[in-house]
């Protein structure tokens, strides 16, 4: 299959350089983005063990949502006491 994709000339500058960076021309540099994307798993693909595993619980939206929050904290705190101390 052969696409024509219309790029603003900034884009395609974009690409080119992103290309040129990559060691790759540009139809290769792009077909390789295309199929990259194409072949990522959507949020929901992610989130479907995750949503089976609560439905099977009987888990709440809440309760994901304080889960979550959670874990987003404790992953901050961990992150901070990583940091160096700042200079005084």
């Amino acid at each position: 299959m052969t696409l024509q994709i219309p790029l603003a000339p900034d884009e395609e500058a974009r690409l080119r350089q992103r290309a040129a960076a990559a060691g790759k021309d540009v139809e290769t540099f792009a077909r390789e983005a295309l199929i990259e994307t194409i072949d990522r798993p959507t949020l929901a693909e992610l989130l479907a063990p995750v949503h089976t595993e609560t439905r099977r619980l009987g888990t709440s939206v809440e309760e994901v949502d304080a889960m979550l929050d959670g874990a987003r904290e404790e992953a901050r705190r961990e992150r901070k006491a990583r940091r160096p101390p700042a200079a005084p």
